[in-house]
């Protein structure tokens, strides 16, 4: 900040201000502009945040997303480790069919009409 002091009033104040975001509202301008698809020149028409600000906060949002699918490429499964995720699935799965056909029992019981 600068400031001209002449005789002790203040003549002239060239002040450098910087919004500050919170970090909400940088995701959320960036997915607006990343997974929705407006373009940031409307946004930050829209919003009032220099071009160059957005622009830097969307190459972040897109370089984590990057990181974030690379380390997940990098998490393959073994035969053993594959066959146990198999099992619990097979499993789940069958305790649900078994709960299903047991409620559906229970259901032409409860709605049979007594003679």
């Amino acid at each position: 900040m600068f400031i001209l002091n002449i005789t002790g009033k203040d003549v002239f104040t060239l002040a450098n201000k910087k919004k500050s975001y919170s970090v909400e509202f940088r995701e959320y301008v960036t997915k607006t502009v990343v997974l929705d698809g407006h373009k940031m020149t409307d946004v930050c028409a829209k919003l009032d945040i220099p071009y160059g600000t957005l622009k830097r906060w969307v190459l972040n949002y897109r370089n984590k997303q990057k990181k974030a699918e690379k380390e997940n490429q990098n998490q393959l499964l073994t035969a053993t480790e594959y066959k146990k995720l198999y099992e619990e699935e097979r499993r789940s799965k069958l305790d649900i069919q078994e709960e299903n056909d047991i409620l559906k029992k229970a259901m032409h019981i409860f709605t049979q009409t007594k003679e």
